[in-house]
């Protein structure tokens, strides 16, 4: 039996999270039951203690155990949380020390979307890659800026440490995590039944990218600024950093410090973001909307488009269009 601990978190937080990971692992009980097998998963709510907590004005979740109990998970889940972050994870600290400690006894832990916060807050993702949701990886970053964050991967397994991408995403951690103890058949069956694409690896499609701003460095704010307003032009490093009035060496060191991006990655990423509108939005050939961003390769577009966005132009048009 695989003891499964769903942390029921102060402050705002997914209910959708909660509900979803539980009723997950029950349906791959049931589906275990319809072929003859004995089911697997044993499922508690764990809280700082066992008042109920209220979420959404009209939802209360009652915890089944707290910190204090003697209970040994196999995997702790963590659920996503919402607020200023760094008063989630005040609020949330004293479920620190047991997590840690769970996972020191044997126990395996996930994150659920911006879950990966409480994860990172309690230290175990030192020298592991994690993921989150795009929208807060900035945020991220300037948290725990020495954690490994790779925005686009809707899982990362390191070690007995899992996270997983952004919002419904977690379906496809939970699909991961059957998958894991109750094997590929099982896992195939909740994913239909649930409507999940199993083996989705990668949000970058879903990825809106509008840079990092907020730091205090003005002169990179410039240089964001005009990337944006020419990006169906040729810019180089070079011309950037002259019109700040930087060596190289220091504009890219600096860009990089502040807007966790290189400036060719920056300026890729604009641009890209340009197409993808474009392809959205009006029915401009694919070539036509390559020179429109500023690029005249066309595998050399191609190549960036998929590489930031996971899908080729066309079939990223196909699919938002």
């Amino acid at each position: 039996m695989k003891k499964i601990a769903i942390l029921v978190p102060r402050g705002a937080a997914s209910v959708g999270c909660i509900e979803g990971s539980y009723i997950g692992f029950t349906r791959a009980n049931e589906v275990l039951a319809g072929v003859g097998r004995p089911p697997i998963f044993e499922l508690k709510l764990i809280g700082l203690t066992q008042e109920p907590q209220a979420y959404d004005r009209f939802i209360s979740i009652k915890p089944d155990f707290t910190i204090h109990d003697d209970y040994a998970a196999d995997l702790v889940i963590i659920p996503a949380v919402n607020g200023e972050w760094n008063d989630v994870i005040a609020l949330n600290r004293e479920f620190f020390p047991w997590i840690v400690d769970q996972y020191k006894r044997g126990a395996e832990v996930a994150s659920l979307c911006v879950g990966t916060f409480l994860l990172a807050a309690t230290g175990l993702l030192e020298g592991k890659k994690c993921a989150t949701h795009w929208m807060f990886q900035n945020d991220f970053r300037k948290l725990f800026p020495d954690i490994n964050l790779v925005s686009e991967k809707i899982i990362t397994d390191e070690r007995g440490v899992y996270s997983s991408g952004g919002a419904n995403s977690f379906w496809n951690l939970v699909i991961y995590l059957i998958e894991k103890y109750a094997g590929r058949e099982v896992a195939v069956t909740c994913a239909k039944i649930y409507e999940i694409e199993i083996d989705r690896d990668t949000q970058s499609p879903f990825t809106i990218f509008a840079g990092q701003k907020d730091h205090e460095d003005d002169p990179i704010k410039e240089a964001q600024a005009f990337i944006e307003s020419n990006y169906e032009k040729r810019i180089t490093v070079e011309q950037l950093a002259e019109m700040v009035a930087m060596g190289r060496r220091t504009f890219e060191r600096r860009f990089k410090k502040a807007t966790s991006n290189t400036v060719v990655e920056y300026v890729q990423r604009v641009k890209i973001e340009a197409a993808k509108k474009s392809l959205e939005h009006n029915r401009k050939q694919v070539a036509e909307v390559m020179y429109d961003v500023g690029y005249t390769d066309t595998k050399a577009f191609r190549t960036t488009f998929k590489k930031i966005t996971g899908l080729s132009p066309l079939d990223y048009r196909n699919k938002y269009a």
